[in-house]
């Protein structure tokens, strides 16, 4: 559901500038924060639109009657909410290595892995939990089939993201 945000932060994400004059800082500044403020508003928009989508796609794979769907859909809410914390994280992540890779150390190279590594394991927990919670509230053949259509989907929006950013080099092969 975020892929066209973090796409959007990628693909507008530019090398860093020179400085610019010290009379022309204040216009710069004031033009960034209006470019944050829109990219934010665009972001917020295209998460809406692949939540919506992602949705149409669980409801059509998932084949429940009115009263699974009722169960499902309550537990959906409550794991949304907390796979939209992990989607911020993951959108900080790639925003800090936007702004950083064309000049990356060995350092902040490590802590961007340490923090993609770390944000693997939290989405892993969190499948694992709510695995076990619509299979109680369904049944083991239904929440297979949500955490199937689940990484299905996750693992084409990584793709996507993961195809538009660059590979780290280091300073002497650039």
């Amino acid at each position: 559901m975020l892929i066209q945000g973090l796409m959007l932060i990628w693909l507008t994400a530019t090398p860093a500038q020179p400085a610019p004059p010290q009379h022309a800082q204040k216009n710069v500044q004031v033009e960034a924060d209006s470019q944050e403020q829109n990219l934010r508003a665009y972001v917020e928009l295209m998460r809406a639109d692949m939540k919506a989508k992602k949705m149409q796609i669980i409801t059509e794979v998932m084949h429940l009657d009115d009263q699974e769907a009722a169960v499902f859909w309550l537990v959906y809410r409550e794991y949304d909410l907390e796979f939209s914390k992990l989607g911020d994280e993951k959108l900080a992540i790639i925003q800090d290595y936007a702004r950083s890779y064309l000049d990356i150390t060995d350092e902040r190279a490590d802590q961007l892995a340490q923090r993609v590594l770390e944000l693997d394991e939290k989405r892993q927990e969190l499948r694992k939990k709510y695995y076990e919670k619509f299979k109680t509230a369904l049944s083991p053949i239904l929440a297979a089939r949500f955490t199937q259509v689940e990484n299905q989907i996750e693992m084409v929006i990584d793709l996507q993201i993961a195809s538009r950013l660059p590979i780290i080099e280091e300073a002497d092969s650039k």
